[in-house]
């Protein structure tokens, strides 16, 4: 598969996705077996491996940034507790909304090699699910799991792994991400620094003049994980 810029991009990507089966997500079809090796061990240690986020279209990323920059969707601080944005700056705003939510065209999820799953067992099917660090903490409903996911991960080479795992001063942990590391990393080495900000100055993006203003800082914090 040959990736061009749309399909870093979130822009064009059917070709080659494929439905995780009995569900509604779409994932990288590169990623499906190793998910489907880890959901298979979760099953038998008493999980169900469930997926809240899979592929996440340009169109879908942008209604989810748009939305909270203009107050319509909730901003949360550092510690999940709701900000009131009238009194944040542009800039404030702006880092605010990147401490848990990608700039469209710049998320992981584009790529359909990233996901956010939790464990459907551990919670009754009416039970909505939050992607918080308190639902992933150690007293958090979702926190078995994790933990057993963890020693997965460091036993078995699936090739899955946290990128958020630690907070490096840029995105807030989130235990619940996985990364498909072989298939994402093609992905990643496209990332173009100056190319990215050239095509983002062209779409109708909320919080633009900061994002210029911030570009090379919010590049290599936010999009390159690793401290800037």
């Amino acid at each position: 598969m040959t990736i061009d810029w749309k399909v870093v991009t979130g822009q064009n990507a059917q070709s080659w996705l494929i439905a995780v089966p009995h569900t509604q997500c779409l994932v990288h079809h590169d990623i499906l077996q190793p998910l489907q090796q880890i959901q298979k061990a979760a099953s038998e240690q008493g999980f169900q491996l469930a997926i809240a986020s899979a592929f996440r279209s340009l169109e879908r990323q942008s209604l989810i940034w748009n939305s909270k920059a203009n107050g319509q969707r909730p901003v949360l601080d550092t510690n999940g507790k709701a900000l009131d944005i009238t009194k944040l700056t542009q800039d404030e705003l702006l880092f605010a909304l990147l401490r848990w939510s990608a700039i469209p065209g710049c998320s992981r999820h584009h790529w359909g090699t990233d996901l956010d799953i939790y464990d459907a067992a551990a919670v009754a099917p009416n039970y909505t699910v939050q992607l918080t660090a308190k639902e992933c903490a150690e007293t958090g409903v979702f926190a078995k799991f994790h933990n057993w996911l963890d020693a997965f991960f460091a036993s078995n080479e699936t090739g899955f792994f946290r990128p958020y795992a630690q907070d490096i001063g840029g995105i807030a942990p989130e235990r619940w991400h996985i990364s498909h590391a072989p298939t994402a990393g093609k992905f990643s080495a496209l990332l173009d620094e100056n190319r990215l900000l050239d095509w983002l100055c062209g779409q109708n993006i909320a919080l633009i003049d900061s994002i210029c203003a911030h570009w090379p800082l919010i590049f290599r914090r936010y999009l390159l994980l690793q401290p800037a």
